[in-house]
Protein backbone atom coordinates (compact mmCIF):
# COMPACT_ATOMS: atom_id res chain seq x y z
CA UNK A 1 0.00 0.00 0.00
CA UNK A 2 1.73 3.67 -0.67
CA UNK A 3 2.84 5.86 2.14
CA UNK A 4 1.39 8.99 1.94
CA UNK A 5 2.49 12.50 4.05
CA UNK A 6 1.19 15.31 4.30
CA UNK A 7 3.18 18.48 5.27
CA UNK A 8 2.84 22.23 4.94
CA UNK A 9 3.20 24.20 2.20
CA UNK A 10 3.83 27.25 3.64
CA UNK A 11 4.98 28.77 6.88
CA UNK A 12 3.09 26.19 8.89
CA UNK A 13 -0.65 26.72 10.71
CA UNK A 14 -2.25 25.42 7.02
CA UNK A 15 -4.48 22.57 9.10
CA UNK A 16 -2.83 19.87 8.48
CA UNK A 17 -3.65 18.57 11.73
CA UNK A 18 -7.38 18.87 10.80
CA UNK A 19 -6.76 17.08 6.95
CA UNK A 20 -4.27 14.25 8.97
CA UNK A 21 -7.48 13.59 11.49
CA UNK A 22 -9.60 13.29 8.30
CA UNK A 23 -7.19 11.25 6.28
CA UNK A 24 -6.42 8.41 9.55
CA UNK A 25 -10.00 7.53 9.06
CA UNK A 26 -8.44 5.37 5.90
CA UNK A 27 -5.04 4.45 7.96
CA UNK A 28 -4.16 1.72 9.92
CA UNK A 29 -1.17 4.01 11.34
CA UNK A 30 -0.55 7.55 11.87
CA UNK A 31 3.14 8.61 12.28
CA UNK A 32 4.73 11.70 13.45
CA UNK A 33 8.11 12.31 11.93
CA UNK A 34 9.65 15.47 13.33
CA UNK A 35 8.97 18.35 15.67
CA UNK A 36 8.25 18.61 18.94
CA UNK A 37 5.60 20.44 21.40
CA UNK A 38 6.49 23.85 19.47
CA UNK A 39 3.59 23.90 17.23
CA UNK A 40 -0.06 22.60 17.45
CA UNK A 41 -2.42 21.11 15.15
CA UNK A 42 -6.22 21.97 15.88
CA UNK A 43 -8.80 18.91 15.79
CA UNK A 44 -12.51 19.45 16.30
CA UNK A 45 -14.68 16.71 16.38
CA UNK A 46 -17.18 14.88 18.43
CA UNK A 47 -15.58 15.05 21.54
CA UNK A 48 -14.46 18.66 21.08
CA UNK A 49 -12.09 20.96 20.00
CA UNK A 50 -8.50 19.74 20.80
CA UNK A 51 -4.97 21.14 20.43
CA UNK A 52 -2.10 17.94 20.08
CA UNK A 53 1.45 19.25 20.17
CA UNK A 54 2.99 16.15 20.41
CA UNK A 55 0.40 13.57 19.67
CA UNK A 56 0.03 12.39 16.32
CA UNK A 57 -3.30 13.55 14.70
CA UNK A 58 -5.22 9.82 14.44
CA UNK A 59 -5.63 9.49 18.11
CA UNK A 60 -9.42 10.14 17.73
CA UNK A 61 -9.65 6.97 15.66
CA UNK A 62 -10.15 3.51 17.23
CA UNK A 63 -8.03 0.84 15.35
CA UNK A 64 -5.31 3.18 14.42
CA UNK A 65 -1.62 2.72 15.71
CA UNK A 66 -0.52 6.30 16.60
CA UNK A 67 3.61 6.38 16.18
CA UNK A 68 6.24 9.07 17.74
CA UNK A 69 8.76 8.43 15.31
CA UNK A 70 12.89 8.83 15.92
CA UNK A 71 12.78 12.74 14.10
CA UNK A 72 10.56 13.43 17.18
CA UNK A 73 11.54 15.76 20.22
CA UNK A 74 9.85 14.14 23.45
CA UNK A 75 8.87 15.89 26.52
CA UNK A 76 7.84 13.33 28.72
CA UNK A 77 5.69 15.60 31.31
CA UNK A 78 4.00 17.07 28.00
CA UNK A 79 3.30 13.67 26.14
CA UNK A 80 1.77 12.58 29.85
CA UNK A 81 -0.21 15.71 29.91
CA UNK A 82 -2.21 15.58 26.60
CA UNK A 83 -2.75 11.92 27.12
CA UNK A 84 -4.58 12.60 30.25
CA UNK A 85 -6.31 15.71 28.63
CA UNK A 86 -7.56 13.18 26.05
CA UNK A 87 -8.71 11.09 28.84
CA UNK A 88 -10.41 13.97 30.83
CA UNK A 89 -12.78 14.54 27.70
CA UNK A 90 -13.87 11.08 27.18
CA UNK A 91 -11.40 10.05 23.98
CA UNK A 92 -10.91 6.16 24.46
CA UNK A 93 -7.32 5.97 25.31
CA UNK A 94 -5.39 6.11 21.73
CA UNK A 95 -2.95 3.06 20.54
CA UNK A 96 0.18 5.08 21.32
CA UNK A 97 3.77 4.29 20.01
CA UNK A 98 7.37 5.40 20.62
CA UNK A 99 10.16 5.33 19.38
CA UNK A 100 13.85 4.35 21.63
CA UNK A 101 15.31 6.18 19.30
CA UNK A 102 13.81 9.00 19.38
CA UNK A 103 15.59 11.83 21.85
CA UNK A 104 14.69 13.58 24.69
CA UNK A 105 13.83 17.23 25.73
CA UNK A 106 15.49 17.70 28.53
CA UNK A 107 14.55 20.92 30.95
CA UNK A 108 18.32 22.63 30.62
CA UNK A 109 16.88 22.45 26.46
CA UNK A 110 13.65 24.77 27.72
CA UNK A 111 15.80 26.83 29.88
CA UNK A 112 18.92 27.64 27.28
CA UNK A 113 15.64 28.36 24.76
CA UNK A 114 13.95 30.95 27.14
CA UNK A 115 17.74 32.52 27.99
CA UNK A 116 18.65 33.09 24.77
CA UNK A 117 15.85 34.75 23.62
CA UNK A 118 16.08 36.84 26.46
CA UNK A 119 19.48 38.20 25.55
CA UNK A 120 18.58 38.38 21.51
CA UNK A 121 15.65 40.54 22.98
CA UNK A 122 14.30 42.66 19.82
CA UNK A 123 16.49 40.78 17.52
CA UNK A 124 14.68 37.06 18.82
CA UNK A 125 13.67 35.20 16.64
CA UNK A 126 10.11 34.09 18.31
CA UNK A 127 10.76 31.01 19.47
CA UNK A 128 8.09 29.14 21.49
CA UNK A 129 10.68 28.69 24.16
CA UNK A 130 9.94 25.02 24.64
CA UNK A 131 13.67 24.11 23.98
CA UNK A 132 13.67 22.89 20.26
CA UNK A 133 16.76 24.79 18.97
CA UNK A 134 19.21 23.21 21.49
CA UNK A 135 17.59 19.98 21.37
CA UNK A 136 18.48 20.22 18.01
CA UNK A 137 21.91 21.89 18.42
CA UNK A 138 22.45 18.54 20.79
CA UNK A 139 21.33 15.97 18.65
CA UNK A 140 23.39 17.10 15.93
CA UNK A 141 26.54 17.97 18.36
CA UNK A 142 26.12 13.65 20.06
CA UNK A 143 24.77 14.98 22.79
CA UNK A 144 20.97 14.20 22.54
CA UNK A 145 19.45 11.64 24.88
CA UNK A 146 17.71 8.48 23.79
CA UNK A 147 14.64 7.31 24.53
CA UNK A 148 16.22 4.25 25.06
CA UNK A 149 18.81 5.76 27.44
CA UNK A 150 16.28 6.13 30.23
CA UNK A 151 16.39 3.04 31.24
CA UNK A 152 20.19 2.39 31.71
CA UNK A 153 21.15 5.15 34.59
CA UNK A 154 24.86 4.16 34.45
CA UNK A 155 24.71 5.34 30.30
CA UNK A 156 22.43 8.42 31.15
CA UNK A 157 24.49 9.83 34.16
CA UNK A 158 27.39 9.74 31.86
CA UNK A 159 25.43 11.33 28.70
CA UNK A 160 24.12 13.69 31.01
CA UNK A 161 27.32 14.63 32.45
CA UNK A 162 28.80 15.10 28.66
CA UNK A 163 26.49 17.40 27.56
CA UNK A 164 26.02 19.72 30.90
CA UNK A 165 30.23 20.36 30.83
CA UNK A 166 29.51 22.99 28.48
CA UNK A 167 26.06 24.53 28.90
CA UNK A 168 27.01 25.09 32.50
CA UNK A 169 29.83 27.48 31.27
CA UNK A 170 26.88 29.22 29.42
CA UNK A 171 24.49 29.08 32.45
CA UNK A 172 27.35 30.77 34.86
CA UNK A 173 29.31 33.28 32.49
CA UNK A 174 26.76 34.23 29.52
CA UNK A 175 23.33 33.98 30.96
CA UNK A 176 23.96 34.63 34.99
CA UNK A 177 22.10 31.59 35.86
CA UNK A 178 22.46 28.60 38.49
CA UNK A 179 24.42 25.34 37.71
CA UNK A 180 21.94 22.63 36.48
CA UNK A 181 23.56 19.22 38.70
CA UNK A 182 23.06 16.41 36.70
CA UNK A 183 22.41 14.13 39.27
CA UNK A 184 19.36 16.40 40.14
CA UNK A 185 17.33 15.22 37.21
CA UNK A 186 17.70 11.58 37.19
CA UNK A 187 15.04 11.21 39.84
CA UNK A 188 12.48 13.25 36.97
CA UNK A 189 13.48 11.12 34.72
CA UNK A 190 13.41 8.01 36.20
CA UNK A 191 9.43 8.59 36.25
CA UNK A 192 9.80 9.26 32.74
CA UNK A 193 11.19 5.95 32.16
CA UNK A 194 8.17 4.65 34.35
CA UNK A 195 5.46 7.12 32.13
CA UNK A 196 7.19 6.13 28.93
CA UNK A 197 7.87 2.15 29.13
CA UNK A 198 4.91 0.83 28.21
CA UNK A 199 4.63 2.69 25.50
CA UNK A 200 8.73 2.15 23.81
CA UNK A 201 9.61 -0.09 20.95
CA UNK A 202 11.75 -0.44 17.73
CA UNK A 203 9.22 1.62 15.29
CA UNK A 204 10.99 0.88 13.06
CA UNK A 205 10.76 -2.62 12.92
CA UNK A 206 6.67 -2.13 13.62
CA UNK A 207 6.97 0.08 10.45
CA UNK A 208 8.32 -2.55 8.26
CA UNK A 209 6.24 -5.19 9.57
CA UNK A 210 2.81 -2.89 8.70
CA UNK A 211 4.02 -2.09 5.47
CA UNK A 212 5.48 -5.92 4.57
CA UNK A 213 1.58 -6.36 5.70
CA UNK A 214 0.45 -4.21 2.69
CA UNK A 215 -1.14 -1.86 5.57
CA UNK A 216 -1.50 2.26 5.09
CA UNK A 217 0.66 4.33 6.92
CA UNK A 218 0.17 7.76 7.73
CA UNK A 219 2.82 10.35 8.06
CA UNK A 220 2.52 13.49 9.42
CA UNK A 221 4.43 17.15 9.51
CA UNK A 222 4.97 19.86 11.57
CA UNK A 223 5.08 23.60 10.00
CA UNK A 224 5.69 24.30 6.39
CA UNK A 225 8.28 24.16 3.92
CA UNK A 226 8.96 27.54 4.41
CA UNK A 227 10.38 26.71 7.74
CA UNK A 228 12.21 24.56 6.68
CA UNK A 229 16.44 25.44 8.04
CA UNK A 230 18.10 24.72 4.45
CA UNK A 231 15.17 25.68 2.32
CA UNK A 232 12.97 28.29 3.75
CA UNK A 233 13.50 31.81 5.00
CA UNK A 234 16.73 31.14 7.72
CA UNK A 235 17.12 32.12 10.40
CA UNK A 236 13.45 32.25 11.17
CA UNK A 237 13.09 28.21 10.79
CA UNK A 238 12.44 25.41 12.81
CA UNK A 239 15.26 23.65 13.88
CA UNK A 240 13.92 20.06 12.11
CA UNK A 241 13.30 19.41 8.25
CA UNK A 242 9.18 19.83 7.64
CA UNK A 243 9.98 18.12 4.23
CA UNK A 244 8.15 14.98 2.92
CA UNK A 245 12.02 14.33 2.05
CA UNK A 246 12.69 14.02 5.50
CA UNK A 247 9.73 11.57 6.37
CA UNK A 248 10.96 8.88 5.58
CA UNK A 249 14.07 9.54 7.90
CA UNK A 250 12.08 11.27 11.13
CA UNK A 251 9.68 7.81 10.05
CA UNK A 252 11.94 5.64 9.79
CA UNK A 253 10.94 4.17 6.68
CA UNK A 254 12.47 3.66 3.11
CA UNK A 255 12.29 6.58 1.00
CA UNK A 256 10.97 4.46 -1.90
CA UNK A 257 7.63 3.18 -0.02
CA UNK A 258 6.52 7.37 0.20
CA UNK A 259 4.35 7.17 -3.09
CA UNK A 260 2.20 10.35 -1.56
CA UNK A 261 2.14 13.83 -0.56
CA UNK A 262 -0.39 15.93 0.39
CA UNK A 263 0.67 19.36 0.58
CA UNK A 264 -1.81 21.71 2.52
CA UNK A 265 -2.26 25.39 2.48
CA UNK A 266 -4.59 28.35 3.59
CA UNK A 267 -6.68 29.92 1.00
CA UNK A 268 -4.76 32.72 1.92
CA UNK A 269 -1.71 33.25 4.18
CA UNK A 270 -0.78 33.30 8.06
CA UNK A 271 2.49 32.59 10.43
CA UNK A 272 3.19 32.19 14.09
CA UNK A 273 6.92 34.00 14.74
CA UNK A 274 9.10 36.01 13.11
CA UNK A 275 10.65 36.40 9.53
CA UNK A 276 9.96 37.59 5.95
CA UNK A 277 5.88 37.15 5.35
CA UNK A 278 5.86 39.66 2.32
CA UNK A 279 1.90 39.80 2.04
CA UNK A 280 1.26 40.46 5.50
CA UNK A 281 -2.00 42.97 6.35
CA UNK A 282 -1.70 45.09 9.45
CA UNK A 283 -3.85 47.03 11.36
CA UNK A 284 -8.26 46.92 10.38
CA UNK A 285 -7.76 44.44 7.52
CA UNK A 286 -5.69 42.26 9.65
CA UNK A 287 -7.97 42.36 12.36
CA UNK A 288 -10.75 41.29 10.17
CA UNK A 289 -8.92 38.19 8.80
CA UNK A 290 -7.68 37.17 11.96
CA UNK A 291 -10.79 37.20 13.40
CA UNK A 292 -12.99 35.85 11.22
CA UNK A 293 -9.79 32.99 10.76
CA UNK A 294 -10.90 29.37 11.98
CA UNK A 295 -13.16 28.21 14.75
CA UNK A 296 -11.62 30.97 16.97
CA UNK A 297 -9.83 33.10 14.79
CA UNK A 298 -6.09 32.96 13.66
CA UNK A 299 -4.30 32.68 16.79
CA UNK A 300 -1.21 30.30 17.54
CA UNK A 301 -2.08 26.31 18.98
CA UNK A 302 0.40 26.19 21.16
CA UNK A 303 1.57 29.88 21.93
CA UNK A 304 -2.02 31.67 22.07
CA UNK A 305 -0.23 34.59 20.37
CA UNK A 306 -1.91 36.34 16.97
CA UNK A 307 -1.36 35.01 13.94
CA UNK A 308 0.56 36.96 11.65
CA UNK A 309 -2.09 36.95 8.19
CA UNK A 310 -2.29 38.33 4.47
CA UNK A 311 -3.45 37.26 1.20
CA UNK A 312 -2.60 33.78 -0.92
CA UNK A 313 1.24 34.24 -1.73
CA UNK A 314 1.29 31.90 -5.14
CA UNK A 315 5.29 32.39 -5.24
CA UNK A 316 5.68 30.71 -1.91
CA UNK A 317 3.25 27.95 -2.22
CA UNK A 318 4.60 27.20 -5.62
CA UNK A 319 7.64 27.42 -4.35
CA UNK A 320 6.56 24.95 -1.02
CA UNK A 321 4.80 22.23 -3.25
CA UNK A 322 7.93 21.99 -5.16
CA UNK A 323 9.93 21.20 -1.71
CA UNK A 324 7.23 19.17 -0.72
CA UNK A 325 6.85 17.03 -3.78
CA UNK A 326 3.39 17.51 -3.53
CA UNK A 327 1.30 14.88 -5.74
CA UNK A 328 -2.29 16.66 -4.42
CA UNK A 329 -3.04 19.89 -2.60
CA UNK A 330 -5.30 20.65 0.20
CA UNK A 331 -6.96 24.22 0.34
CA UNK A 332 -8.29 24.97 3.82
CA UNK A 333 -10.42 27.87 5.46
CA UNK A 334 -12.16 28.95 2.02
CA UNK A 335 -14.86 29.87 3.86
CA UNK A 336 -13.20 32.73 5.90
CA UNK A 337 -13.09 35.12 2.67
CA UNK A 338 -16.50 34.92 2.02
CA UNK A 339 -16.79 38.70 3.32
CA UNK A 340 -14.57 40.27 0.49
CA UNK A 341 -16.19 41.48 -2.71
CA UNK A 342 -13.04 41.19 -4.50
CA UNK A 343 -9.33 39.08 -3.08
CA UNK A 344 -5.95 40.21 -3.83
CA UNK A 345 -3.40 37.15 -4.83
CA UNK A 346 0.03 37.66 -4.71
CA UNK A 347 1.46 36.19 -8.28
CA UNK A 348 5.04 37.52 -8.24
CA UNK A 349 7.66 39.19 -6.56
CA UNK A 350 9.93 42.32 -7.41
CA UNK A 351 13.22 42.95 -6.57
CA UNK A 352 15.30 45.68 -7.65
CA UNK A 353 12.87 46.65 -10.38
CA UNK A 354 12.54 43.15 -12.01
CA UNK A 355 9.56 40.75 -11.69
CA UNK A 356 10.66 37.27 -10.27
CA UNK A 357 8.77 34.10 -9.94
CA UNK A 358 10.92 32.00 -8.11
CA UNK A 359 10.92 31.91 -4.44
CA UNK A 360 14.13 33.86 -3.66
CA UNK A 361 16.88 33.09 -0.60
CA UNK A 362 16.40 34.90 2.07
CA UNK A 363 19.06 37.48 1.66
CA UNK A 364 17.37 38.74 -1.61
CA UNK A 365 13.53 38.48 0.07
CA UNK A 366 13.89 40.99 2.32
CA UNK A 367 14.28 43.44 -0.52
CA UNK A 368 11.06 41.77 -2.02
CA UNK A 369 7.80 43.39 -2.64
CA UNK A 370 4.32 41.67 -3.70
CA UNK A 371 2.95 41.64 -7.09
CA UNK A 372 -0.69 41.49 -6.85
CA UNK A 373 -3.77 40.34 -9.12
CA UNK A 374 -7.31 40.33 -7.68
CA UNK A 375 -9.81 37.54 -8.17
CA UNK A 376 -13.96 38.22 -7.79
CA UNK A 377 -15.00 37.34 -4.06
CA UNK A 378 -18.34 36.10 -3.51
CA UNK A 379 -20.34 37.90 -0.67
CA UNK A 380 -22.85 39.11 -3.21
CA UNK A 381 -23.79 35.06 -3.63
CA UNK A 382 -25.99 33.90 -0.81
CA UNK A 383 -27.13 31.27 -3.04
CA UNK A 384 -24.97 28.76 -3.49
CA UNK A 385 -23.78 28.83 -7.18
CA UNK A 386 -24.58 31.72 -7.68
CA UNK A 387 -21.95 33.80 -9.84
CA UNK A 388 -20.40 36.65 -8.66
CA UNK A 389 -22.11 40.25 -9.73
CA UNK A 390 -18.75 42.38 -10.47
CA UNK A 391 -18.18 44.24 -7.36
CA UNK A 392 -15.70 47.33 -7.19
CA UNK A 393 -12.28 46.21 -7.48
CA UNK A 394 -11.41 46.48 -3.43
CA UNK A 395 -10.43 44.23 -0.97
CA UNK A 396 -11.87 46.62 2.15
CA UNK A 397 -14.64 44.07 4.13
CA UNK A 398 -18.20 45.20 4.12
CA UNK A 399 -19.26 45.56 8.10
CA UNK A 400 -22.92 44.09 7.36
CA UNK A 401 -22.32 40.57 5.79
CA UNK A 402 -24.95 38.70 7.59
CA UNK A 403 -26.06 37.52 3.39
CA UNK A 404 -22.57 36.21 3.01
CA UNK A 405 -23.04 32.49 1.78
CA UNK A 406 -22.57 29.85 4.12
CA UNK A 407 -20.25 27.24 2.76
CA UNK A 408 -19.69 25.25 5.89
CA UNK A 409 -22.56 22.36 4.31
CA UNK A 410 -21.36 22.21 0.73
CA UNK A 411 -19.98 18.65 -0.04
CA UNK A 412 -19.72 18.81 -3.69
CA UNK A 413 -17.29 21.31 -5.49
CA UNK A 414 -19.71 22.06 -8.13
CA UNK A 415 -22.30 23.60 -5.34
CA UNK A 416 -19.60 26.49 -3.95
CA UNK A 417 -20.54 29.94 -5.36
CA UNK A 418 -18.89 30.56 -8.94
CA UNK A 419 -16.26 33.02 -7.61
CA UNK A 420 -15.10 30.53 -4.73
CA UNK A 421 -15.12 27.62 -7.50
CA UNK A 422 -12.91 29.67 -9.73
CA UNK A 423 -11.09 31.21 -6.99
CA UNK A 424 -9.89 27.66 -5.87
CA UNK A 425 -8.86 26.70 -9.89
CA UNK A 426 -7.12 29.72 -9.66
CA UNK A 427 -5.36 28.75 -6.83
CA UNK A 428 -4.74 25.18 -8.08
CA UNK A 429 -3.40 26.85 -11.69
CA UNK A 430 -0.76 29.14 -9.56
CA UNK A 431 0.39 25.99 -7.41
CA UNK A 432 0.88 23.78 -10.14
CA UNK A 433 -0.73 20.78 -7.54
CA UNK A 434 -4.13 19.28 -8.37
CA UNK A 435 -6.43 20.04 -5.58
CA UNK A 436 -8.25 16.99 -4.15
CA UNK A 437 -9.66 18.71 -1.39
CA UNK A 438 -11.13 22.38 0.05
CA UNK A 439 -11.80 22.87 4.05
CA UNK A 440 -15.05 24.97 4.22
CA UNK A 441 -15.23 25.20 8.08
CA UNK A 442 -13.21 23.68 10.94
CA UNK A 443 -14.27 20.63 11.68
CA UNK A 444 -13.68 17.61 10.74
CA UNK A 445 -16.46 16.63 8.52
CA UNK A 446 -16.30 20.05 7.02
CA UNK A 447 -14.15 19.19 4.06
CA UNK A 448 -15.35 18.90 0.02
CA UNK A 449 -13.27 16.21 -1.82
CA UNK A 450 -12.65 16.15 -5.28
CA UNK A 451 -11.99 13.24 -7.18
Amino acid sequence: MPVTAVVGANWGDEGKGKMTDALAAESDLVVRFQGGRNAGHTIINEYGKFSLHLLPSGVFHPGVTNVLGPGVAVDPAALRSELDQLEARGVPPPELRLSDRAQVVMPYHVLLDECEEERLARDQFGSTRVGMAPFYADKYAKLGIQVADLFDEGRLRQRLGRSLAAKNCLFRHLYGRPLTDPDELLAPLRHAAQLLGPLVCDTGALLAEALDRGQRVLLEGQLGALRDPDHGIYPFSTSSHPLAGFASVGAGIPARALTDVVAVTKAYSSCVGAGPFLTELAGEAADELRCRGGDAGEYGATTGRPRRVGWFDAVATRYGCGLQGASRLVVTNLDVLGYLDRIPVCVSYEIDGQRLDRFPAPARLERATPVYETLPGWRDAPDLGKPDRGKPDSAEPDPDDSGRPDLSQVRDFAALPTAARDYVLALEKMAGVPVCAVSVGPRREEIIWRN
